[in-house]
């Protein structure tokens, strides 16, 4: 069983992190400790218990020169003196873990809770020992016989202050044990189990996430877009009696740019990882065959220092962008047009910005399947500490830059 969101305390707890098996009188550990449902488990269980102890106590009791109503108050005391030491606590404490207060503060009220059940299973212990020991006097004679108070009487001073604070120490281990002590190790340690099956749930939806983004991305590259590779080879086409020269060097640019991408597609690993520096020459190869498609129309420049060039860096975005710049920016204004390509680090993060002096943003571009792509990858591949921004470029066009942390590969 999953839980995605909040922890309900009604619902019952991941498969992952109920301890205890599937046995009958186990069954409320699978709700949350300190919920409503794990209290009425627990105290059905304990009280049944009890409820068997204070039977057999009566039935011996009976065995003895008392009457019916005084052997039954007796056992009514010790059933509900005993229920009230192991349920007072959790009681406290569930009513604590309702209030839905912060964790930290939501810790601190259990265990306040826990020790102000210890006093209140104290209290009703005297209550129904007093009543018990009145019963023994009234009905046999004589009541409980406290033999270390016998033996403390006639105890040097010392030796009946250590004798106290042992006796004390005793009690609160019993009252602490029937009142919730173990519960609150088990509130503690389902805290931890909780965090530990949040943080591998996480870690699974965020695997699952990044293995299909890499699925689409295999997809992407696996395919040379028909209309890129369509128009050049027209172009070629159209070269070949006009400038046979001309012709054969936007081939080999072509090829240049097929031998860069065409080989990667067979190799995982080189599909989903590459680095800066071959993002850079993917992009320059590309631009020299849309350089030499438009009669020279296009400029364009690549700079970044050969330090960065080895840094690790997610494929194909910087392609997209510059695939963007030239549909959306250079190709629909008409003359000569430019895209400049700039890596550099600032602020422990690496930017990378493409930049064109096309026809500007217009509405509508940035939402585009590319751009999503690119930001699909940025969320997998880093999470907030990458973003895409997309705005005017100074003097007209645009500009679309990507920022990477320094300290992540791809």
């Amino acid at each position: 069983m999953l839980h995605t969101g909040p922890l309900s305390l009604r619902r019952p707890l991941p498969d992952d992190v109920v301890v205890g098996g599937d046995f009958l009188w186990t069954r409320y550990r699978r709700y949350p400790v300190f919920s409503a449902p794990w209290l009425a488990g627990r105290t059905l269980l304990f009280g049944s218990l009890i409820l068997i102890f204070a039977v057999l106590t009566l039935l011996g009791t009976l065995m003895a020169p008392v009457t019916l109503r005084g052997a039954l108050s007796a056992s009514a005391y010790t059933f509900v003196g005993f229920l009230m030491m192991t349920t007072a606590g959790p009681g406290f404490a569930t009513l604590a873990r309702h209030l839905g207060l912060p964790p930290r503060i939501e810790r601190v009220l259990v265990v306040l809770a826990l020790c102000a059940g210890i006093a209140v299973a104290y209290v009703v212990d005297s209550w129904a020992s007093a009543h018990i020991n009145a019963f023994l006097v009234a009905e046999m004679g004589h009541g409980l016989i406290d033999r270390d108070s016998l033996e403390q009487q006639t105890a040097q001073p010392v030796i009946q202050q250590l004798g106290f604070v042992i006796k004390l120490m005793t009690a609160l281990l019993i009252y602490g044990l029937l009142g919730g002590g173990a519960a609150v190790r088990a509130y503690f340690s389902e805290q931890r189990r909780l965090a530990e099956s949040r943080h591998r749930r996480e870690l699974a939806a965020a695997q699952s996430r990044q293995r299909e983004s890499e699925l689409r991305l295999g997809a992407l590259q696996a395919q040379v877009e028909p209309h890129f590779l369509f128009n050049t080879l027209a172009s070629v086409r159209a070269l070949v009696r006009q400038d046979a020269g001309r012709a054969e060097a936007m081939l080999d640019a072509l090829v240049d740019y097929l031998r860069s991408t065409i080989p990667r597609l067979r190799d995982d690993q080189a599909r989903l990882a590459a680095t800066l520096g071959e993002q850079l020459d993917l992009c320059a190869r590309y631009l020299e065959v849309m350089r030499l498609r438009t009669g020279d129309r296009l400029q364009y420049t690549v700079e970044a220092d050969d330090a960065l060039r080895g840094l690790p860096y997610p494929p194909l975005l910087l392609i997209t962008l510059v695939e963007n710049a030239i549909k959306h920016g250079i190709e629909p204004r008409p003359g000569a047009g430019r895209i400049a390509i700039r890596a550099w680090t600032a602020d422990d993060a690496l930017h990378v910005r493409v930049v064109d002096d096309g026809a500007g943003l217009s509405p509508g571009v940035g939402g585009g399947m590319g751009l999503a792509n690119v930001r699909e990858q940025l969320a997998v591949r880093f999470g907030p500490r990458a973003s895409l921004r997309l705005s005017g470029a100074p003097g007209g066009g645009a500009q679309a830059e990507i920022r990477t942390p320094l300290d992540a590969g791809p």
